[in-house]
């Protein structure tokens, strides 16, 4: 019975970890040259990859700016794969993205 126990416990620790996403990194608020790994549309949330090699996770807010060839874009224009540059402010464990500028 305990193992029984000790198992199911051990399952659900295991999908719990494993279901949380993305490993993420924390920077300070700055600009950052990266390339999108991920675009989750339905949550209007990109993952960016720096040049150093941390991932950022963003949030598209109300008040980010998304361009390309200096031209207001929507969301729908930003794939996997693209060169960005990121402006972003950190908000106590968040980073909120101001201008995400599409560079391809």
């Amino acid at each position: 019975m305990k193992n029984t126990l000790l198992i199911a416990l051990l399952t659900s620790l295991l999908i719990a970890f494993t279901s949380c996403g993305h490993q993420t990194d924390a920077v300070e608020s700055g600009t950052y040259d990266g390339t999108v790994k991920e675009v989750e549309a339905e949550k209007s949330e990109i993952y960016v990859e720096t040049k150093d090699g941390k991932t950022l996770e963003l949030y598209f807010i109300e008040k980010t700016r998304l361009t390309k060839n200096g031209e207001v874009v929507e969301f729908s224009a930003l794939k996997e794969g693209q060169k960005v540059t990121v402006k972003v402010e950190k908000v106590g464990k968040r980073l909120d993205p101001l201008k995400v500028q599409i560079k391809e």
